[in-house]
């Protein structure tokens, strides 16, 4: 999140210079907060609800198993006097086996979840992204980052700032790849 906070009067200064050098003069920068507005929709809200009702039965069952474990390991401690060097060996296979299953089923449903969370985010970040494009157009926009993403990303930025092939002509210019086609 420290990384986003220098690059946002970047942004800005370039898009200034860029407008200014186009005969612009207003740039009007906005922030999005994309986690939230992603969990503040309707449509976010209602996938939260639905992955937090497909949580809980398992999370119960995880439950009653590490209980489960909890109970036979207190009666491999406790018992430890009283059981046979085979029966003490068996119940320590039995709580082996079964935390290994434990485990091997808590991360395959981490996965899963991950997984599902991954799709729902990717198919309401689609729609947000083109409901941001019309916002931003219809109120005037210049460039729209998103707050406190890792990666300050632009989510919005008119035709008019972009200078990739501005910049891409200067590079080449000053360092001329050896053998590279004359444009």
């Amino acid at each position: 999140m420290m990384k986003v906070k220098p690059l946002i009067p970047i942004a800005c200064l370039l898009a200034t210079f860029a407008l200014s050098m186009n005969g612009q003069t207003t740039v009007k920068v906005g922030v999005l907060n994309v986690e939230k507005a992603l969990g503040g929709t309707a449509e976010g809200q209602k996938a939260t609800l639905a992955i937090s009702a497909r949580i809980g039965p398992q999370q119960k069952e995880f439950d009653a198993r590490q209980q489960e474990l909890s109970t036979l390991n207190d009666q491999l401690t406790k018992g430890a006097s009283l059981l046979s060097e085979d029966k003490k060996a068996e119940l320590a296979r039995e709580i082996e086996s079964k935390k290994k299953r434990l485990e091997r089923d808590m991360q395959d449903a981490d996965e899963s979840l991950r997984a599902d969370q991954q799709k729902l985010l990717q198919q309401i970040g689609q729609r947000l992204t083109a409901v941001v494009n019309q916002y931003a157009k219809a109120n005037g926009y210049t460039l729209i980052l998103e707050e406190g993403g890792a990666s300050g990303s632009v989510i919005y930025a008119a035709p008019s700032i972009d200078v990739t092939d501005d910049v891409i002509k200067l590079y080449d210019k000053t360092y001329p790849a050896a053998g590279s086609p004359k444009p």
